[in-house]
């Protein structure tokens, strides 16, 4: 009886390992790459300025990047920022980053050092991920609050 509990443990161990493999995880930045381009976007992995991995990829006309963050050594990443920024020739007012805080649940803005407004929306992919699926709801999610976000600063009508 040992035996035949124990065989079933490890078969059971083993079918885990496939379905972790295939599950979108900021420990495996090619698991992003894989599940924008199976999703039918872009994407290009990359670093950013202090190493980090990073990929950039677009979405209705707007390139935007994909930060890792609570990396070790670059590596091992624990959750991703959506990030996309925008070089406006006058910056929004305060007060209307601070609206669009106020009215939204997600996507947080704000304004650089430079006054480029930025928006940003954080997806943890940590303890075993997400699965595409999932990543992918996001990616539409972060598309509609990005078009937004675009019409409230006035970038697009």
């Amino acid at each position: 009886m040992k035996r035949r509990v124990l065989a079933l443990a490890v078969l059971a161990a083993g079918w885990a390992l496939p379905a972790q493999a295939q599950m979108v995880r900021a420990q495996d930045p090619a698991s992003v790459v894989q599940a924008l381009q199976g999703g039918g976007y872009a994407a290009q992995l990359g670093t950013d300025k202090v190493g980090d991995p990073m990929v950039t990829s677009g979405v209705g006309g707007t390139t935007f990047q994909i930060f890792f963050y609570n990396c070790t050594d670059h590596r091992e990443c624990a959750t991703v920022t959506f990030h996309s920024g925008y070089d406006l020739t006058s910056a929004p007012s305060l007060e209307l980053m601070n609206a669009w805080n106020r009215g939204k649940r997600f996507g947080r803005a704000y304004l650089d050092d430079e006054n480029d407004p930025i928006l940003e929306m954080d997806v943890d992919l940590d303890d075993g991920g997400i699965s595409p699926l999932l990543f992918i709801d996001n990616i539409e999610f972060w598309a509609s609050v990005l078009g937004d976000f675009e019409k409230h600063i006035g970038y697009r009508d």
